[in-house]
């Protein structure tokens, strides 16, 4: 396993961030280990909602969840408000940075993600290859 760890800085996009990073470093497996950072700005899709909410308030980020490949993201978010009000769904572009994001992830040296159509589901959901 491999590990990376980045550091974003402020006004950049958590998503967009993330999605370069795996593209630069061409990463087929990834998965997040911690994340840790507050947000400016968020833009999630809740569950059982096909349309993005955007908040244009200050969280931090209390936990950040999921896969990354250069073949399909798939990521989820909770934020904590100012009062500890907690709110989490699908991590969308418009995430931005207030202070910084501390984020390791893990990589495995034996898997494939891909993304591919669930006939069940109607989505495109995680199909594991082994290398």
């Amino acid at each position: 396993m491999q590990i990376f760890a980045i550091r974003l800085k402020p006004n950049d996009d958590l998503r967009t961030s993330l999605r370069q990073f795996v593209k630069q470093h061409q990463i087929e497996s990834g998965f997040m280990i911690t994340a840790v950072g507050s947000l400016k700005q968020a833009t999630l899709r809740f569950a059982g909602q096909n349309y993005a909410q955007a908040f244009k308030r200050r969280f931090e980020i209390v936990s950040l969840v999921g896969t990354l490949s250069i073949h399909g993201i798939h990521l989820h978010i909770a934020l904590s408000d100012k009062k500890g009000k907690t709110i989490g769904g699908h991590l969308l572009e418009g995430c931005i940075i207030y202070t910084t994001a501390e984020i390791i992830m893990g990589v495995s040296d034996n898997l494939i993600f891909l993304r591919t159509m669930d006939e069940t589901t109607g989505y495109k959901e995680l199909e594991i290859k082994l290398k």
